[in-house]
């Protein structure tokens, strides 16, 4: 089996989870009725919530999760593979895991992913993020095998680091993943152009479900839900705010034939770095010796 349907659901959550899994499950019921099998949802599906002490409030473990318990019993319903991006998972020591989870049709997770890299910057106008204050990064990467893909999972600002990404392409991954949160300014920037790269360097299709808009914690986001293929061609887009579902027929077939025109995975050397002597140091050295 070498097609099947992706789907990318963009979301505005806000900062309850019981609503923001009630909008989960009506968009995944939308994505299923489009003949989607694998579907992929935002980070932060489960509440976008930049007040520590209120997101706290309302996170729970894994097993308690709404998020986790909506999207198995929706997996099982609708008999798709069901991969949310992220969702904030208490995980103790005042810690929290900014965590996917790919749930199979039975509705058991099938692959965890925590994210790895954390979102600490400081932007223009006085725009500042510290992830790190919050979440617990993630130590492993995790290529899922699915009947009909293999697939590498990232969030967000993982995007930004492309070895991650190369190292599931050299094992094999179809499909990369990195389903996002970005912020308007960055994602004005730079989300057109990070996740074409990626797609582009390795060959493989990229698909990100973003939020998008106006949030509840006054934060915007990007939107631009994307899936793109091999050769770096936008198959679908969502717009700008809002809530919204795309879809895309996949072919992993694409993915040998892209890396079998521009084979650079089977093109990579081994190489040493050296760094030349400056001439302000080579007049330093020269005077040193009279």
């Amino acid at each position: 089996m070498t097609r099947f349907t992706a789907a990318a659901l963009q979301m505005r959550s806000g900062t309850e989870p019981e609503k923001n899994a009630a909008t989960l499950s009506d968009l995944v019921h939308e994505a299923a009725a489009k003949g989607a099998q694998y579907i992929q949802t935002p980070e932060m599906t489960g509440a976008v919530q930049k007040d520590r002490k209120a997101l706290m409030a309302v996170l729970k473990g894994e097993d308690e999760d709404i998020i986790v318990r909506t999207a198995s019993g929706l997996a099982r319903e609708c008999g798709v593979y069901l991969h949310i991006g992220s969702t904030a998972i208490a995980v103790g020591n005042g810690m929290v895991a900014n965590r996917a989870l790919l749930f199979a049709p039975d509705g058991t997770v099938t692959a965890r992913y925590d994210k790895i890299h954390m979102f600490d910057v400081d932007l223009d106008n006085g725009e500042s993020w510290r992830e790190s204050a919050v979440y617990r990064p993630g130590e492993n990467a995790n290529l899922a095998g699915l009947p009909f893909a293999k697939i590498g999972m990232g969030i967000c600002y993982d995007v930004r680091f492309p070895d991650l990404f190369r190292a599931y392409a050299l094992a094999g991954a179809d499909v990369l993943t990195a389903p996002a949160a970005f912020t308007r300014q960055t994602g004005e920037a730079h989300w057109h152009v990070l996740q074409r790269a990626r797609a582009i360097e390795n060959g493989a299709f990229m698909i990100s479900a973003a939020q998008a808009g106006q949030h509840d914690d006054g934060r915007e986001t990007f939107g631009h839900s994307i899936i793109i293929d091999p050769w770096g061609r936008i198959l679908a887009e969502a717009g700008d705010a809002g809530e919204a579902v795309i879809t895309a027929e996949i072919d992993t077939d694409d993915v040998a034939q892209a890396r079998g025109k521009v084979p650079n995975l089977n093109n990579i050397r081994a190489f040493t770095l050296l760094e030349s002597g400056n001439s302000q140091g080579a007049a330093e050295k020269a005077t040193a010796k009279d």
